[in-house]
């Protein structure tokens, strides 16, 4: 099953690898960098809200005057700690440390919309692979106001379903939660929407609401408290312009 979501991330950034040289060099990149709190779950399959630290990095564009078509973007992400006893309901699992997900994105844009997949290994925390297929659409309300809706389908590895929703034999004993071993594959389906209002030049208050759901094997997790995983987000960015 790993290789399986390897092959349908990594095909995808196939396909664009000649926009590569195109999107990465000689010309110029811009992204939303900033810091926000963000209400999430407090842990995957959780039905308590928690805040946490936002760290923006978003709205990448690799010359975003060019026509239309593909462009390849690093994928970074992060997932915060999992301390067993902060939580009555997984007294007796094993902590789950933070960790780090790098990668790459493949996109395609078409007007307004934009396609995209990508794919990232973990380390720390997890040492799966993970990543997205999904799309979104961008819509201008006025010059300062900025909206996006958008669909995706998260996918992981074995080992990435495993360690966030995969009860071993010991913790089954420890905690009293029965035995699970997840496959891999699609675990959770989301639609959010955004907003990125420029108050000043350069810098913006950015804004997303997600509902993701819980599928397959990770949703039938015992750890599951409910297959509903809201989020609300909100934080200030700077927009930096690069070029090389």
């Amino acid at each position: 099953m790993t290789r399986m979501i390897a092959f349908a991330l990594l095909s995808a950034t196939a396909l664009g690898a000649p926009a590569m040289a195109q999107s990465l060099s000689g010309h110029e990149f811009s992204v939303d960098a900033g810091l926000g709190v963000k209400y999430s779950p407090e842990f995957m399959g959780s039905d308590n809200l928690d805040p946490s630290p936002w760290f923006i990095l978003r709205n990448a564009d690799a010359d975003r005057d060019k026509p239309d078509g593909f462009s390849i973007l690093p994928s970074l992400n992060y997932v915060g700690k999992r301390d067993a006893d902060d939580y009555d309901d997984l007294r007796g699992m094993d902590d789950i440390g933070y960790a780090g997900e790098i990668g790459v994105k493949l996109s395609y844009r078409m007007g307004e919309l934009t396609s995209y997949g990508a794919i990232r290994k973990g380390f720390g925390g997890h040492h799966g692979v993970v990543g997205e297929l999904g799309a979104k659409y961008r819509f201008e309300a006025s010059d300062k106001l900025t909206l996006w809706t958008g669909a995706e389908l998260g996918m992981g590895s074995d080992d990435f379903t495993g360690t966030y929703f995969g009860v071993t034999s010991d913790e089954s004993l420890s905690s009293g939660h029965r035995a699970h071993d997840p496959d891999g594959g699609a675990y959770i389906a989301r639609l959010s929407v955004e907003a990125r209002y420029e108050f000043m030049p350069d810098t913006a208050l950015m804004g997303r609401v997600t509902y993701g759901r819980l599928l397959g094997d990770a949703g039938d997790s015992p750890l599951v408290e409910t297959r509903n995983q809201p989020s609300i987000s909100i934080g200030v960015a700077r927009r930096l312009n690069f070029r090389f």
